[in-house]
């Protein structure tokens, strides 16, 4: 299965995520704000990054702009946020995020199906998908 660095401080949601995924077969490490995962990302050398964009300390999006792009070749970043038709959302595409699901549309139990698709999904080249996923 996939390598999945899972980027969200709220500690529940990451538990609950890293508690899903690990069921599907993934290895898993979390990180809980942008400075974390940028330490953890080289390292770990993810295939998918789940990640939130407000966070404390440093937010997703200035986690896609101090990563380095050359180090992006082959990850996917998996947006997950309840920031639904912000301008944070389409900035994040245009750094290099390959999907965007919005939290509050999306049942715990949707993650991996949504995560499976998004791993089988092109090279990762932005597509500006939102998906909305049934409760």
């Amino acid at each position: 299965m996939a390598k999945i660095l899972v980027v969200e401080d709220d500690r529940d949601l990451n538990k609950a995520y890293c508690i899903i995924l690990r069921h599907e077969g993934h290895e898993v490490i979390t990180a809980f704000d942008g400075k974390e995962a940028l330490a953890k990302v080289d390292e770990f050398e993810p295939d998918l990054i789940l990640l939130d964009l407000l966070m404390p300390i440093m937010g997703g999006l200035e986690f896609l702009q101090s990563w380095s792009t050359a180090d992006r070749k082959n990850v996917k970043v998996l947006i997950f946020t309840n920031m639904e038709n912000s301008p944070e959302i389409s900035e994040a595409y245009k750094l290099g995020a390959s999907r965007c699901i919005i939290k509050s549309w999306t049942a715990p139990h949707n993650l991996a199906r949504v995560v499976t698709e998004t791993l089988k999904s092109g090279n990762g080249s932005p597509k500006a998908k939102r998906v909305k996923t049934p409760a």
